[in-house]
């Protein structure tokens, strides 16, 4: 079955359809709930909470622009959904922004997954502030609209999440090279 044919057996809320388009696109859109998770458990809810949220309203997909990017969207508003209740986190200076948070990565070796694991480390306005202009390139002005903070608050929050990201890099690459100097 082509997607415009699933599409339209969920638009009339196909039990078999909706399980088809789910097993088609579940791994994807959990890789993209990890992101923007603190962990496995949260993002499988966020999962779940983003389909039953697309096949609610499925109906109301045009067909116009991917369909794979509109679930996407859905998921990445669910994420987004769960931290706007979260306390306000303040802005610092622009003096604090222009502090080097550059990652020295010479002979460092890092796995995704490792990577991911401190992604998902981090206080959740710095995770998807983070997330949205590294990862999906959105810009400080939509991440603001998103997000309903300052574009300030989006560079701060951005310029923080680096940091806690190099501190912890710096201190993965120091003991990866003490394990080899012991080891």
């Amino acid at each position: 079955m082509n997607i415009p044919q699933l599409i339209e057996k969920c638009k009339k809320q196909d039990r078999n359809a909706q399980r088809i388009l789910y097993t088609q696109y579940k791994d994807r859109l959990f890789a993209l709930c990890l992101k923007y998770c603190k962990n496995q458990e949260e993002a499988e809810d966020n999962l779940q909470d983003s389909f039953i949220n697309i096949f609610q309203k499925i109906k109301s997909y045009n067909n116009k622009g991917s369909f794979e990017g509109w679930m996407k969207r859905i998921t990445i508003n669910k994420a987004i959904d769960r931290y706007k209740k979260e306390p306000y986190i303040e802005s610092i200076t622009d003096q604090h922004l222009k502090e080097e948070t550059e990652v020295d990565t010479d002979e460092l070796t890092i796995s995704l997954q490792e990577m991911l694991v401190f992604i998902q480390e981090l206080p959740s306005r710095y995770r998807l502030v983070f997330n949205l202009y590294e990862l999906d390139n959105y810009t400080h002005v939509k991440i603001s609209e998103i997000l309903g903070i300052s574009i300030g608050t989006s560079k701060s929050n951005l310029h923080r999440a680096k940091m806690i990201l190099k501190q912890k890099i710096t201190t993965y690459k120091i003991t990866q090279k003490n394990s080899i100097a012991n080891g």
